[in-house]
């Protein structure tokens, strides 16, 4: 973490929503004329389009499929020192993914592809991370008085372990504000379905394959995220997805609730929050439950204050 180059990360998977969020924050930094350097989680892919395809297929035959999930198809380690750098001295390497043909042709690379590794230039605010692994930790333990069946990745405050691990990658621990976004998991499913069937033209028995592959990696190393977030934005229908495999159509905002727990309640002014976005009431102490048509609203309503807080205390930090 630093003062003087902070980092916001919103971390999510792969149809959450992620994409939604990022546009709210964007608007926020154009709001309070905020400078920062935007970074798509997929520019830190290890492999372009067509030799994932081949990597993948080489990891079915050995029996050990790898997915966009897990550290085998990622760069995590360079994912991390991007964020260590930049939370040092305000730099840092990163490129760009083409993941469509209007992205193709904006960055002028094949689609599929990744851009040339570029330096960050001098004068951002922050940084901001929109992907998969924006609060992810890969380790290594060994206990002393937890059972197995405790997992340390859920522990941001590692003093407060009973146990001794190594970490290999650990990204959360550079973040400043970290932002999980993570509907109900049968929800999420309804979302990735319809997205890549209408966008990508997959079949949806290819999806659910694609789904079911990535399942052991998504409960080690993307749901582990959501212990570790600031906030976590997570939708929940009210309307039956109790078979997402089958469902026509995604639930409509008006069709959901959006469940905010905040990990440190006492920083908020709930409040003003109650006040500010209608129909809100609070479930927990430390939990907010608003009608999903005012998502954007509340997202604005929380976040602005946080990327305010953040900023100032950056330009404080390099006056000083």
């Amino acid at each position: 973490m630093s003062s003087k180059h902070p980092i916001i990360a919103v971390t999510g998977s792969s149809g959450a929503g992620t994409t939604t969020v990022r546009a709210v924050f964007e608007d926020i930094f154009k709001r309070e004329a905020v400078n920062a350097v935007c970074v798509d989680g997929e520019s830190f892919r290890r492999y372009d389009r067509d030799t994932m395809r081949a990597a993948f297929r080489a990891s079915v035959g050995e029996g050990r499929p790898i997915s966009h999930f897990g550290p085998e198809a990622n760069l995590l380690d360079r994912l991390e020192g991007l964020f260590r750098e930049y939370s040092r001295t305000g730099t840092g390497l990163i490129r760009r993914y083409a993941g469509t043909a209007a992205q193709a042709e904006a960055l002028d690379v094949p689609e599929g592809s990744f851009t040339r590794w570029a330096e960050i230039c001098d004068g951002t605010d922050l940084l901001f991370y929109e992907g998969l692994h924006g609060g992810c930790i890969e380790a290594t333990w060994s206990h002393r008085h937890m059972s197995p069946s405790h997992n340390p990745f859920v522990i941001r405050e590692r003093h407060r372990l009973e146990t001794r691990y190594d970490t290999g990658i650990d990204v959360a621990q550079w973040v400043d504000l970290l932002i999980g976004v993570v509907p109900s998991i049968n929800l999420e499913w309804i979302q990735k379905i319809h997205r890549d069937t209408t966008l990508k033209g997959a079949s949806a028995e290819a999806v659910v394959g694609t789904i079911m592959r990535r399942l052991p990696d998504y409960i080690r190393y993307i749901t582990p995220q959501f212990s570790l977030t600031d906030i976590n934005f997570q939708r929940v229908p009210l309307v039956d997805t109790s078979n997402p495999f089958i469902a026509r159509d995604v639930p409509s905002l008006a069709e959901s609730i959006l469940v905010i727990r905040f990990r440190e309640p006492k920083r908020f002014d709930f409040p003003e929050l109650l006040q500010r976005i209608p129909n809100a009431f609070m479930s927990r102490p430390n939990t907010l439950v608003v009608p999903g048509g005012e998502m954007e609203h509340a997202l604005r309503v929380i976040c602005t204050p946080l990327v305010h807080e953040l900023v100032e205390r950056m330009r404080h930090s390099r006056e000083l």
